[in-house]
């Protein structure tokens, strides 16, 4: 094991998981594909405790994810005490489950920040993605109500195969609805879109059509005067370099799941690592001395070529859930990077999976207890 090498503050951004409850069925979620076995969720006093020692570690922005946080019936009174402690809140959620009055009631309790996602232009497309007949109606309903309430409209769009030739459309949707930030993100490949990739994965074709669409509408609202920033994240898989995953494994981000279990990011439980539980271990210790937040920090544990490389320093060796899920190792280079000897095989596998015409298997409980039972 690595000699422990933490950073001198505690995590800078918490991510509370609050719940693996969804009424959606999203194939590209990254929750893990046996959410259905975490039942035991962090009672609201456990959160309140997590937070409170966050803070204390000097933790200052807080997201509330899921699943779907609003299913929790205590989201206000956990926004509440945030606010109180200090702070700056963001809600992500589908928007499935917010009211007009609640959206009220989480500016009331101080809630800083909601962003809501959308599947897709149009209800059709969207019911096919998310599983629900009456979402998309219903998140149009709810960015605008946030917008009303006086926070800023931000929206969240996760692009893949079946949607990105909408992206126009998509666009401008989000013009008509008055948005002030739009996060146009290529869906990244964990828990359930890694088990679709092969049906979710676009082409290079659409890719360069999207962006070039996006750097289109960047020119026509600038000529409008128009403040609607877009992000258009391209999928690690269509680059040659490795993006510094959160900022580097244990550096800044810390991520509690829905059972109190702590996570260098939201997608570790991926790796072969024990993880410590917020219920048995006081945060700060998870944070300094747990082998699982330890095992990828500084550059001990990385491979000859990347400890020779010039862009360890910034890239802090890619992400380790990538390397582990396309390779079998947590340790090896992240074969996104151009001089992994994996490279070569995930740019063969693109080309091979982009005419896969298989079909997504939705992110439901039912399917989560079939994986399980298979594995």
């Amino acid at each position: 094991m690595p000699t422990a090498k933490f950073p001198s503050h505690g995590p800078l951004w918490l991510l509370a998981e609050l719940t693996y409850r969804c009424p959606l069925q999203c194939a590209y979620c990254s929750n893990p594909l046996d959410f259905s076995q975490y039942r035991n969720e962090l009672t609201t006093d456990e959160w309140l405790s997590v937070l409170r020692q966050a803070r204390e570690m000097g933790a200052a922005q807080l997201g509330f994810s899921g699943g779907e946080p609003l299913v929790r019936r205590d989201l206000e009174a956990l926004v509440s005490y945030a606010r109180e402690l200090g702070f700056y809140t963001n809600l992500l959620t589908s928007g499935v489950g917010l009211t007009g009055k609640r959206v009220n009631t989480l500016a009331e309790a101080g809630l800083d920040h909601i962003q809501i996602s959308l599947q897709a232009a149009d209800p059709e497309l969207s019911a096919i993605l998310a599983g629900s007949q009456k979402a998309h109606a219903n998140k149009l309903a709810m960015a605008r109500a946030v917008k009303a309430a006086g926070y800023p409209m931000v929206l969240n769009v996760v692009l893949h195969r079946h949607n990105i030739d909408q992206i126009d459309e998509l666009i401008a949707l989000c013009d008509e609805l008055g948005a002030d930030a739009v996060e146009l993100a290529n869906c990244q490949y964990y828990g359930w879109a890694f088990l679709n990739r092969h049906a979710l994965l676009p082409t290079q074709e659409q890719l360069i059509h999207a962006e070039a669409v996006t750097e289109r509408w960047r020119d026509k609202l600038a000529r409008q005067g128009r403040q609607m920033s877009l992000l258009f994240v391209v999928p690690d898989y269509f680059e040659n370099k490795p993006k510094p995953c959160m900022g580097g494994w244990g550096s800044i981000f810390m991520a509690v799941a829905p059972d109190g279990t702590a996570l260098p990011c939201h997608s570790a439980r991926e790796l072969p690592l024990n993880f410590p539980n917020t219920r048995d271990t006081p945060l700060a210790d998870i944070w300094r001395s747990s082998d699982a937040f330890n095992a990828f920090r500084g550059e001990d544990w990385m491979s000859p070529l990347c400890q020779s490389c010039d862009e360890r320093h910034t890239d802090h060796g890619g992400c380790r859930c990538q390397a582990y899920l396309l390779t079998g190792d947590p340790a090896a280079t992240d074969p996104v990077c151009q001089y992994s000897a994996q490279h070569e095989a995930l740019v063969a596998s693109l080309k091979s999976t982009q005419t896969d015409e298989q079909a997504l298997i939705p992110r439901q409980h039912r399917q989560s207890q079939i994986i399980c039972r298979q594995t």
